[in-house]
């Protein structure tokens, strides 16, 4: 029985995604040709995020463990770990001020409608392809540039093994960082791996707690914000 309501509950994620997609489709596609609207664009992005987010049941709990501030008015390169699709909608509903440009994958432009708005408003690499592993970062340091933040899962996916608390991160957020010297946000999301994993058959709605660990500034080494990141996300995941 618990399965079943489980199944009916994951599709009406469908369904709300479904309705909110064609609802904002249009603004969204519309306000993304120039990339001056972008910002506008980001309005209607968020709304489809907080639409879903809340829909389906969730809510979430921030935790401050630093007195750092996010500046309204400055890009971040936005990192945390990664077990859910949900873990995409949070950026936008945690970052009202910083229009968020994701870096993902390209294979998610065949999506009916959605794919046609997502080769837009995402930087896509092909990670069967060298070259266009490497031109994302020039691709990121320009919208950047622009204002945007660039949220970046540093595992590069999701971890087959689901007893991997957080797998090992690659380089690409940090190169970015480093190389363009724009500040880190280290964010931890504790919960949706049960709440809402990739397994259909399983989750549940409640209060995803979210941990901004830290502000890092790009005046270390790649090797010295990789491995701060990494172990700043990984302690607030285990901890009780």
């Amino acid at each position: 029985m618990r399965t079943l309501l489980v199944y009916a509950w994951r599709f009406w994620m469908v369904i709300l995604g479904t309705i909110l997609t064609l609802i904002f489709f249009l603004p969204v596609y519309l306000l993304s040709i120039r990339k001056e609207h972008y910002r506008a664009c980001y309005f209607f992005i968020r709304l489809w995020a907080i639409g879903i987010f809340y829909g389906m049941g969730f809510r979430y709990k921030m935790i401050l463990k630093t007195d750092k501030k996010i500046d309204p008015k400055q890009p971040y390169v936005i990192i945390s770990n990664h077990t859910s699709i949900m873990d995409i909608m949070l950026p936008c509903i945690l970052f009202p001020n910083h229009p968020l440009c994701y870096v993902g994958k390209k294979e998610l432009v065949n999506i009916p409608i959605f794919g046609t708005v997502y080769k837009r408003v995402c930087v896509m690499v092909d990670r069967s392809s060298a070259r266009s592993r490497a031109d994302v970062y020039r691709r990121c340091a320009e919208r950047m540039q622009q204002g945007h933040s660039v949220v970046i899962f540093p595992e590069g996916g999701v971890p087959d093994d689901t007893h991997i608390i957080l797998d090992q991160f690659k380089d690409g957020a940090f190169i970015l960082a480093s190389k363009h010297q724009f500040p880190l946000a280290v964010l931890s999301f504790k919960g949706l791996k049960e709440m809402f994993p990739f397994d259909n058959s399983k989750g549940y709605p409640g209060v995803v707690k979210v941990f901004l660990n830290d502000i890092l500034q790009p005046d270390s080494t790649l090797k010295d914000l990789k491995e701060k990141s990494y172990d700043q996300i990984l302690m607030s995941l285990i901890e009780k």
